[in-house]
């Protein structure tokens, strides 16, 4: 894996690689939150519930698009929360981001690799539903201090400019997020 590790969507026209280095410093997540399946459901795929969406947190510098780069489009489920980029020539999610990128953090749907093993043993379950009970988080030390290790890391060396998401020189996304309607978005959520 010298070289890095490729990706695509699921029809292939939208391509790229995760270099070495955020291969070897990302964190391998699953999720169970309503956003993270609502996401899934809005561009078509199959219910993830009751399992988790499986992601693979990194730094943004570390991700190259090298084909269909036009395809990629962002879209939020409420007015506040993180952008959700998904490939538009098939609806496939592809990753989460800040909605700004001076806190450089991605977490891409493992999905997209062709083997997840590759990205390592899932470190963290986040928003494990618990009957009854607020949701809980088990390995959330490990999450947190990836997160935040690679955040610094990229402020520090100015790789945060170095996204596909966001344009180096405005800070806008590279795609004008697309707000879904309360309606849409209450047919997302049982």
């Amino acid at each position: 894996m010298a070289d890095g590790l490729a990706f695509s969507c699921n029809c292939g026209a939208l391509r790229g690689e995760v270099a070495a280095q955020g291969i070897k410093t990302g964190t391998r997540v699953v999720c169970y939150c309503a956003d993270c399946r609502a996401n899934e459901l809005y561009h078509g795929q199959p219910d993830p519930a009751p399992d988790p969406v499986d992601l693979f947190q990194l730094a943004p510098d570390t991700i190259s698009i090298t084909q269909g780069a036009e395809h990629l489009k962002a879209l939020r489920l409420g007015p506040r929360g993180p952008l959700r980029w998904y490939a538009s020539c098939c609806g496939t999610p592809f990753a989460n981001t800040l909605a700004k990128p001076g806190l450089p953090f991605a977490g891409m749907r493992s999905d997209l690799f062709q083997d997840k093993a590759d990205l390592g043993k899932i470190r963290a379950r986040a928003f494990i539903p618990a009957p009854g009970k607020q949701a809980r988080t088990k390995g959330g030390g490990a999450m947190a201090w990836g997160i935040l290790s690679r955040m610094i890391t990229a402020r520090l060396s100015g790789r945060w400019k170095d996204t596909p998401f966001f344009d180096a020189e405005t800070g806008k996304p590279v795609a004008e997020p697309q707000l879904i309607s309360k309606a849409e978005r209450a047919k997302l959520y049982p």
